[in-house]
């Protein structure tokens, strides 16, 4: 089972609904499937350059070790040698903080991921999760 790109369409746009409602600043989202394949990516005028790359490895950090994005900023303060073998592993595209969070629908499989960048990851986060339940899915973050 899949995040379908429909569903992928909605977070995305839901997430930036969200963003400019709150005043963020420009956000790149990016949902992804549980292979890590990009579904769908939506980066707004004037983010910086990097947005994109770091929203989608905050998405992938949390499909390849399982958990949101805030449960692996957790492990990165106590067991930092870990997390920085998983980088290594993951070719440097490992961004374990907040704003990385699984995809679930309602039986609670898991389908994907969500990745956002531009504001605090604090932010970032409450975005992508506005975008989940827009789609009536379930995001986990810890």
């Amino acid at each position: 089972m899949s995040v379908s790109l429909d569903q992928a369409r909605i977070i995305a746009d839901a997430s930036l609904v969200k963003a400019r409602e709150l005043g963020l600043k420009p956000l790149s989202v990016v949902v992804i499937d549980p292979r890590t394949s990009i579904v769908a990516c939506l980066s707004e005028d004037g983010c910086s350059q990097m947005r994109q790359r770091i929203a989608l490895g905050k998405a992938k950090a949390t499909i390849q070790l399982g958990v949101g994005g805030r449960a692996l900023m957790k492990r990165a303060e106590e067991q930092a040698y870990f997390v920085q073998s998983m980088n290594g592993l993951a070719g440097g595209e490992f961004v374990p903080v907040p704003g990385g969070v699984l995809l679930r629908d309602q039986s609670g499989t898991l389908i994907g991921a969500v990745g956002i960048s531009g504001d605090t990851s604090d932010n970032d986060e409450a975005a992508a999760l506005a975008g989940i339940a827009a789609a009536g899915l379930v995001g986990e973050t810890g």
